[in-house]
């Protein structure tokens, strides 16, 4: 299941978010080549990574910001610059490029320290932007619970785009981190799922009043849980939509796939009433 795009249209271009994606690409490209030799890779992420055993005994701190800025792979970089296009415009719109700044920098910090607190002795170098990006989410949770977001299922040969309620979404991928942190060993590799439940918890604790503004829950209930704004809508796409359509347009189709013949010259065979 990935999200491609929201339903969600921001009043103004955010610049902040495209600069963010901006620097995540460069700075990635300026280490790319060290991929090449995995001990100097490693060397650098001993000194530009955030490792929660150095930062323990008060030593690497600069890794609580540069660790935003590094990541341990291609899709692993595209994969968050993907969320953080998806949702990171609108909550810009909402806070101003200032503020979203600010916004995403503390969701930053406070993912790198969930992730050192819940495992203080690992000498494991945790990189990438996703904990500044899970605040991002929680915050798109609370303010746009019923916005549409498409994602593409893939199962095999089989995919499709599904737009579905960013509550659904969101609410699922921040269970996934509660379940895969408290299912990974402490110290062991791979995701850091403390760092994400502490990102998106902050982002959700610093919309807060942002939300209020809004009307908090009787701001929900005005509005459905739907942004204050027409949805946007996409041109057809070569990946089929699937959507919602009432029995009379599902018989309809079906007549119209049911042959190649103009519909006037079948006979039409109606029910009558006794």
């Amino acid at each position: 299941m990935i999200p491609l795009r929201d339903h969600n249209p921001s009043s103004r271009v955010p610049f902040v978010t495209y600069g963010l994606i901006a620097a995540n690409i460069a700075v990635f490209l300026a280490y790319w080549p060290l991929f090449a030799d995995l001990p100097q890779l490693y060397a650098f992420y001993q000194d530009w990574a955030l490792i929660p055993a150095k930062v323990s005994h008060g030593q690497g701190v600069h890794g609580y910001i540069t660790s935003m800025f590094l990541h341990g792979g291609w899709m692993h970089l595209l994969g968050n610059m993907l969320f953080l296009w998806i949702y990171g415009d609108n909550i810009e719109d909402e806070l101003g490029p200032v503020r979203f700044a600010l916004f995403y920098g503390a969701c930053g910090l406070a993912a790198a320290a969930a992730q050192v607190a819940a495992e203080p002795a690992s000498r494991v170098p945790m990189v990438g932007a996703s904990g500044a990006i899970a605040g991002v989410m929680g915050a798109y949770l609370l303010m746009f619970p019923r916005a549409r977001v498409d994602i593409l299922i893939i199962f095999i040969f089989f995919f499709r785009i599904v737009p579905v309620p960013a509550w659904i979404v969101l609410g699922l991928w921040f269970a996934l981190q509660l379940f895969g942190g408290l299912g990974t060993p402490a110290g062991g590799g791979g995701v850091a799922y403390w760092a994400h439940a502490g990102g998106f918890v902050a982002g959700v604790v610093l919309a807060l009043p942002m939300w209020l503004r809004r009307g908090g829950v009787g701001g929900w209930r005005r509005s459905g849980g739907h942004p204050p704004h027409p949805p946007a809508r996409y041109g057809r796409s070569s990946i089929p939509v699937v959507r919602r359509r009432r029995l009379g347009e599902r018989q309809a189709g079906r007549q119209a796939q049911a042959t190649p013949v103009e519909r006037s010259t079948i006979p039409l065979v109606r029910r009558r009433r006794r």
